[in-house]
């Protein structure tokens, strides 16, 4: 019986469906090309044409694996919205995407082609304009005044979900989060949008 060669989207699939489960069974500080190669029956130079360093290759498996995709959230307070926004987040990324997370942030801090990658993926990934809304329907709702917030700011609270899971290897939990609302978001937004 003769192997049909795969090429295109099909390949890639196999490539970061590979990926992915040794994501999950090993973690990102044992992926290696030859690995993913052997479990997708390629080899390694097909997969350093697609995606030139780990990162990136990782970064392709998590996308396909959990694109990541926040529905914003309209439960009539500004407190209940952000804490919900942050779940949502969190759920993202779920466990293995934690450990991949940090790993992947470590390897980024050796490698510039890594962490350009990283970069754009946690633009992609990360939604300011989810927290703009937010904000908004908390003005219509006249809890805080209308005002346009710097992008770094309506960034804040992925940043800080994510640096709870490279801190401590894991996303943060309901205390974390309430916390992460409470002590930081809802002060800063007071803050800025008082008159």
């Amino acid at each position: 019986m003769t192997a049909t060669r795969r090429r295109g989207e099909q390949l890639e699939h196999a490539i970061l469906d590979a990926t992915w489960q040794i994501l999950e069974e090993v973690g990102y500080a044992r992926l290696t090309f030859e690995a993913v190669a052997a479990l997708a029956g390629t080899s390694r130079p097909v997969l350093s044409r697609r995606w030139p360093t780990r990162v990136e290759l990782a970064l392709a498996a998590m996308e396909r694996a959990a694109p990541p995709g926040i529905e914003v959230p309209d439960t009539g307070s500004l407190r209940s919205d952000l804490i919900e926004l942050l779940r949502q987040t969190v759920k993202g990324l779920g466990s293995v995407r934690g450990e991949v997370l940090a790993g992947l942030a470590a390897e980024a801090a050796r490698d510039p082609d890594g962490a350009a990658a990283l970069h754009v993926w946690i633009a992609r990934s990360t939604r300011g304009d989810a927290a703009a809304t937010v904000l908004a329907r908390a003005a219509d709702r006249h809890e805080i005044r209308a005002v346009n917030l710097p992008p770094r700011v309506l960034q804040l609270p992925f940043d800080l979900v994510r640096n709870e899971v490279v801190l401590r290897g894991r996303p943060p939990g309901d205390d974390a989060i309430a916390s992460i609302v409470d002590d930081i978001l809802l002060p800063l937004i007071r803050q800025l949008t008082t008159a």
